[in-house]
């Protein structure tokens, strides 16, 4: 709400018909020790003006970035019509849809939204989401164990997300569950095939097989798909949404396709928003659709032949039977879900397609500038949308020196991956002009050479 609309008489009348005699006693469950009274920088109160003035201040502390940073948070345009359509009160402030005839436009928009994601990656069936990219791998990962059943070990390339792996291995290691770290070729960027062969050896459940991978790197995804089914294991696909918009979805890879896909459908119309939040998807073969974990919204029609929607496939979570549940999630992050469902309704296809290519392009746009400067990309192409930037000097060093000029230019790697050495990762989205991709060059450029000048004792 812009405003609180309660006068002190209507706050009167309420407390007077629950019977509490202030606003504090609603709050009496609350410890005393853990109540903070000293908030002394807050004001006992200011005006509409002076609260917009203070706020605008604040806001520009923040500055204004041109922003490179990519990383498994990006930065896409998000059309107006997007977050006009999802604040409207109906979607806004529904809730969870456990009575079908009270929730018949939630459910509409979960079914619209898993028909998306099912076309997107090539695959079956879709939940209704989960909490966000990492947790939905953690799921995919105990899912593929469910199904596989003789094995409990995972083979997990290091060029997945380095915080994805950390939440799978928080998630799975109490339960048994064996993460195999497979190794990246040093001169590609690209999982390494003795590294696979050599954990392939013994039995294992799945091979995750991320599409672009955390460099940026394009996987050969139908040779390694084929290699794990005929190691009898299942693939799980860790995907970026945007870039199924030009790559081959999961469900084509290799003879078979992938059993279960999963990643964060942040790209789809969600904001930064500082870090969240976000929300995950999950797919996978309609014959392994019994062990997805999540909500799934089934359409059907009713007596008088009408169509519906409603939940199906119910024993899980918090709904019914907990002991035959798949998982404890009990969220489907609807409102970003229902973003997204707008973002990609707006867009359709040929959109997604675009704003892929104008992403790539931009990359490819300001892989050609840096080369000018003497950067070249850590790996060979093709990358999407993010590559690896090697550098003479720390990262930190030259990323400093470009927030100086006002643009956040990647992320250091030395803490997740030393053995590159002084390196960044890069990214570009539709959102960065022929000028940004010249101003990163330049300020690129600069802060090198700045970082190579003796030091002032």
């Amino acid at each position: 709400m812009p405003f609180i609309p309660h006068t002190a008489q209507d706050v009167r009348e309420m407390l007077a018909a629950i019977g509490a005699p202030d606003i504090e006693s609603l709050f009496d469950e609350i410890p005393r020790e853990l109540k903070d009274a000293s908030l002394t920088a807050v004001p006992s109160s200011m005006d509409e003006m002076a609260i917009m003035r203070l706020m605008a201040a604040r806001a520009q502390q923040d500055g204004h970035w041109r922003n490179f940073l990519g990383a498994g948070a990006y930065e896409h345009h998000v059309p107006a019509a997007v977050w006009q359509i999802v604040t409207r009160g109906e979607f806004y402030s529904a809730y969870t849809p456990y009575q079908a005839e009270a929730s018949q436009g939630t459910l509409q928009v979960l079914y619209e939204y898993q028909s998306m994601m099912a076309g997107l990656t090539g695959l079956d069936v879709s939940n209704a989401s989960l909490y966000d990219g990492a947790s939905g791998l953690a799921e995919a990962v105990l899912m593929a164990v469910r199904l596989h059943k003789s094995s409990r070990r995972i083979l997990m390339p290091r060029s997945i997300h380095p915080v994805y792996r950390e939440v799978v291995s928080t998630i799975v290691r109490n339960q048994d569950i064996d993460l195999v770290d497979v190794a990246y070729d040093a001169r590609s960027g690209l999982t390494d095939r003795a590294s696979l062969e050599q954990s392939g050896q013994s039995d294992f459940a799945a091979l995750v097989i991320p599409q672009p991978n955390y460099f940026g790197r394009l996987e050969p995804v139908h040779a390694l798909t084929d290699w794990a089914h005929a190691k009898g294991a299942l693939v799980v696909a860790l995907v970026n949404p945007i870039s199924l918009g030009l790559l081959v979805p999961p469900g084509q890879w290799g003879t078979g396709g992938a059993d279960i896909a999963a990643g964060d459908g942040q790209p789809l119309g969600i904001p930064l928003s500082g870090g969240g939040p976000y929300f995950g998807f999950l797919t996978c073969k309609a014959e392994h659709v019994r062990q997805m974990p999540g909500r799934v919204a089934g359409r059907t029609v009713d007596l008088d032949g009408r169509p519906g929607f409603t939940l199906t496939l119910q024993a899980r979570e918090q709904h019914i039977r907990r002991s035959k549940a798949t998982s404890n999630i009990c969220t489907n992050q609807g409102l970003a879900v229902t973003a997204a469902t707008i973002y990609m309704a707006l867009l359709g296809p040929e959109g997604l397609r675009r704003v892929a290519q104008a992403s790539h392009a931009n990359l490819v746009g300001l892989l050609e500038r840096l080369n000018r400067y003497g950067v070249r990309a850590r790996f060979p192409a093709p990358h999407f949308h993010e590559a690896v930037l090697p550098l003479e000097v720390p990262a930190a060093e030259v990323l400093q020196a470009m927030r100086a000029t006002g643009i956040v230019g990647g992320l250091d790697l030395s803490a997740d991956y030393p053995e590159l050495g002084h390196a960044m990762l890069v990214c570009t989205t539709e959102t960065k002009s022929s000028q940004d991709l010249d101003d990163y060059a330049k300020a690129l450029a600069s802060a090198l050479a700045q970082s190579k000048q003796p030091k002032r004792a």
